[in-house]
């Protein structure tokens, strides 16, 4: 089962192509404050992120943004929130794409809504890819090289990913049947706690974001493998999975923006249009490219309302082919 997921209709935005422009400003959408919900702690990238966006929107889509952590059940308290929001355009979800395209598959009791139809999705926000690591004193020095070492080994081998449920987990999982080596998966609340293990040599590998990667690349822990579709610049030795023959682990990770159900067209395409114009400021995109992420816009709300549909219906396959339980 392929893990690539189409990224038509969506705009990736780099620096170089941004460089200088700037996009007119424009009558705020909403004139009133407005809440931007995320269900993560502050601090955490998907925080973070958020008060980015927040704070350039102010003024664009609304005089003032305020963003309000609605943490707790893995982010599904923060979707609710909006789900039950008016939809007036006085509350708006970023999240992260796992929310809307692998949790309804992963936990189908818990999750009590429908991204289609309990929300509006208007777009993404940015995007970033996965890697697969090993600490600095492993054996193998290239991915070939881990292939080789796994293969080698007596009985399952462990790898880590910050959750289980995850698309890092899931990436390892179908990352193990493509080499037909058998792997068992060591599940961590969140990727700080695994690095840890990795960089002190008590896991063999780890797959996970890369910006939560890279600052131990090179030191405690080795890249092999990148998830992107092509090379990272700021890593230009580190090869794609597809370079290594293995397409179907071409995948980004990305953060959307979604509004309650029913929103009125004009504040969907208002939100969407403020959005574009705040991913094209080079000190957005600067700031972005410091966590390693790519400003990456949904050329439309319908746009980003298809990638969601295909994302959920290739996760549907891909966790369903895994035998994932919610205890694993």
């Amino acid at each position: 089962m392929s893990l690539t997921i189409p990224r038509r209709g969506v705009l990736g935005l780099g620096a170089a192509a941004l460089t200088g422009l700037a996009a007119p400003a424009f009558a705020q959408t909403v004139n009133r404050p407005v809440r931007a919900i995320v269900g993560f702690p502050a601090g955490g990238s998907s925080d973070v992120v958020a008060r980015l966006y927040a704070e350039k929107l102010r003024g664009i889509y609304a005089p003032n943004i305020i963003v309000e952590g609605r943490v707790g059940a893995a982010g599904r308290i923060a979707v609710e929130a909006v789900k039950a929001g008016e939809p007036d355009g006085s509350i708006y979800l970023q999240t992260p794409a796992s929310m809307l395209t692998l949790q309804p598959h992963v936990f189908p009791r818990e999750v009590r809504y429908d991204a289609l139809t309990d929300l509006t999705p208007v777009s993404t926000v940015c995007s970033f890819p996965f890697a697969a690591a090993v600490p600095s004193g492993h054996p193998a020095k290239t991915f070939p090289e881990l292939v080789t070492w796994l293969k080698a080994q007596t009985g399952d081998v462990p790898f880590a990913s910050p959750a289980a449920g995850s698309a890092p987990h899931f990436l390892g999982v179908m990352l193990g049947k493509a080499l037909n080596v058998p792997m068992t998966h060591v599940p961590y609340r969140g990727a700080a706690p695994a690095m840890q293990d990795l960089v002190g040599g008590r896991l063999p590998l780890f797959i996970g974001v890369l910006g939560d990667i890279s600052p131990q690349h090179g030191s405690g822990a080795r890249m092999l493998a990148i998830s992107s579709p092509q090379r990272n610049p700021r890593y230009p030795d580190l090869p794609t999975f597809a370079e290594l023959g293995h397409p179907q682990f071409t995948k980004d990770e990305w953060f959307g923006v979604a509004l309650p159900a029913n929103t009125p067209a004009p504040i969907v395409n208002g939100l969407h249009a403020a959005i574009t114009q705040v991913a094209r400021m080079p000190d957005m995109v600067a700031a972005l490219d410091r966590l390693e992420y790519l400003p990456t816009v949904s050329a439309s709300p319908q746009a980003f309302a298809d990638l969601i549909r295909r994302e959920r219906d290739e996760y549907a396959t891909i966790v369903q082919e895994s035998g994932f339980r919610p205890e694993n």
